[in-house]
Parts: C-alpha cells; structure tokens; sequence
C-alpha cells in the first residue's frame, strides 16, 4: 500500500469523520452526503478488485456517476466469499466476523484504524442512550466480555460504551455473562448496591436472546432498575431454543426491570457496517421507528431488482454508511425495511433463501457471473 494511497485513505476517513464532529458540535454537515458516497465509491472501485468488478458487470462507470445511488452495493453475504477492503492483507488493526449461521460461513470484515468506527459509535450512541441523563449511569452487560469476543464488533462497541458512557465508580467488572451463563447474583449484588446509594441510572446492554434467558432465569420475579434506567437491546429475537416477537420482550423487559417504554431502546447493526441505527424512543419517536445518523441512510430496495420501492413500500435494507471508508460504502442486506415519518421500520429478514438481486451481486463481485 503506497504512501499516496494512505493518504488519500486517511484524507477520506478525516472526512467521514467530521460528518460525526458536526453532529456532536449540532453544526451543518460539512459537505453533501453525495458528495462523499461517491468519493468512497470511486475510491473502494479503484483499490478492491472485488468492488470494480461489480461495477463493471452492472455496466456502472464510477467515474462518471452523479449520486450515490448509482453505485452498486456489495451484499453482506460477499463479506463470507471474497475480502471486501482496499487496502492489502496483514494491514487491518482489527478483524470482525460474522456469528456462525445456519449456512456456517462467517464473514469478516477488516478495518485498518478503529477510530472513525468509534468515533460514530460513541456520538450516535450517546445521543441515543444517554443524551437526556445529567450524570454517566453505571454500565452494565449481560454479554460475553472482549476476552471471550475478540472479534466481535458489538462487543467492541459495547466495551467503548463501558470506557466512555459508564460511571467508573459503580464497580470494575461490568460484564455479566460468562462462559454462556449470567452471573445473576452478581448483577443482583450490583444493582442492590446501587439502589441503596440512590443511583446513578444503569444504561443495561444486551443481546435480544441474552435477556430472553435472563428472564427465565428469573420467572414470575422482578430485578427493579434504579429510577432512570435503561435497557438498550439488541440482535434477533429468534434463538436455538424458541422463538420471542419483539413486542413479548419488550413487555417483558418494562415488567421485570421497571423502565418506560422509552427507556427501551432497539440497536440495529451488523458487522459489514460501520455506523448504527437506534429506536428513537428517547427522542420522541414513534415506537419501533429507527433514526439514522446524518453519515448513513437505509433505503428500501425490490429484492430482484436492487432498485428503491415507492415511499411506504416495503423492500430489502441498501445501507449506505460513509464511515465504510475502506470496504463498502454501500451494503446490500436482506433485512426487510420501510420508510416511515422520522425514520424507518425494521421488519426482520426476507423469507427463503438469498434475494436474487443479492445472489447476482455476489456472482459478480467474484467475477462468476
């Protein structure tokens, strides 16, 4: 990788960057989203094989297109068959993969510097979580550690939470499931504690199906949050052992933990991104209706065309995330989502196998096609 091309790498990341200083600083963004879509996509074009050649066999001349929306997106289901990034091997910082699926394969996703990932993460995810609080709330995680998840980009992102949203006096191990059992007595010992100090808030983290076993574990019984809490959620709700819909959970959660229905808070990402999408409950939001960041935009596609569906319609998930530098601007999911007034509806994934339009794209992206 020449110095020239990590310059314009790094020019590029300065740029994704200050879209995120500008949404702190509640200043207009910098530039034009377009503007830099289109810049990344030329860029991830000319230095990811992969990438060019799914221009080329969609018969997109990246030099010359005009919007984003010209530019292809790679399906995240090609993060499990080729390398999506621009720069060469044996240079990520870090690696992130997939969880294994019924299909097995993990895909990875490979960044050269972590700090526009974080720097987002933390600005997107403190205006969510934390905004209307006037002190930290003690942090706490009913998931694995960063020991037992190295590669995990949630785990990631929830340990930057710990180091940067969490009080540090409220204790020194804020990680609660082990080995794949809940340390309850300990959240217990924790959360008492608390209480009778009279607080801080807790700002709990987890994963839909960790809450799911945590709830049994506890039956008819309520473990009472300090006044202010709460739970940010987030993954499938679909598990090995049974199946739970949204709404069951989230009655559930308000039940047993004493939190508004406000202070249930959905995350929806995944690990072929680099930006995060939130419920924006504390905003006022609609329940069930997701705010994206001024550096990403979900738009509703036809499964077999790849093409935006009329406003309201129903269609596969296109994510365009600008602080994608150096893998894929664009991503193109199978999740089914619609655009509704203040953001969109996450409607969980399409049924059956991989949508035509994503299989195409990843026979192309290798070149079979």
């Amino acid at each position: 990788m020449s110095c020239i091309h990590i310059s314009e790498a790094d020019a590029l990341h300065a740029r994704a960057q200050s879209f995120v200083k500008a949404y702190e600083q509640r200043a207009p963004m910098p530039e034009a989203f377009d503007s830099l879509a289109i810049d990344l996509a030329r860029y991830q074009a000319a230095h990811c094989a992969g990438y060019a050649r799914l221009c080329a066999a969609k018969n997109v001349h990246i030099a010359t297109i005009s919007t984003a929306a010209e530019a292809p997106a790679v399906p995240t289901d090609a993060f499990k068959v080729a390398r999506v990034a621009t720069f060469a091997e044996g240079q990520a910082r870090v690696t992130f993969r997939t969880s294994g699926t019924t299909l097995g394969d993990r895909g990875s996703h490979e960044l050269r510097t972590t700090a526009t990932v974080d720097a987002g993460a933390l600005a997107f995810g403190r205006a969510a979580l934390t905004a209307d609080l006037e002190a930290r709330p003690a942090v706490v995680v009913v998931g694995p550690p960063p020991s037992e998840a190295p590669d995990s980009s949630l785990t990631h992102m929830l340990a930057l939470f710990v180091r940067e949203l969490g009080d540090p006096s409220c204790g020194d191990d804020p990680w609660f499931l082990r080995e794949g059992i809940i340390d309850l007595a300990r959240l217990d010992e924790r959360v008492s504690r608390l209480l009778q100090r009279g607080g801080p808030p807790v700002l709990l983290l987890a994963t839909s199906f960790a809450l799911v076993h945590f709830l049994d574990g506890l039956g008819e019984a309520t473990f009472a949050l300090p006044p202010g809490s709460r739970v940010m959620q987030t993954g499938g709700f679909k598990g090995r052992s049974r199946e739970v819909s949204a709404s069951e959970l989230a009655a559930e959660i308000e039940r047993v933990f004493g939190v508004d229905a406000a202070h249930l808070i959905s995350e929806y990402g995944m690990t072929e991104l680099s930006s995060q999408f939130y419920d924006a409950t504390l905003r006022g939001g609609a329940p069930g209706v997701m705010m994206e960041p001024p550096w990403a935009r979900v738009v509703p596609v036809d499964p077999e065309t790849l093409e935006p569906v009329r406003e309201g319609e129903i269609g596969i998930a296109r994510i365009e995330d600008l602080l994608n530098v150096e893998s894929a601007f664009a991503v193109q999911t199978a999740d089914r989502v619609r655009r509704v007034s203040g953001g969109f509806e996450l409607l969980g994934r399409a049924p059956g196998g991989t949508p035509r339009g994503c299989s195409i794209g990843i026979d192309e992206l290798l070149g079979g096609a």
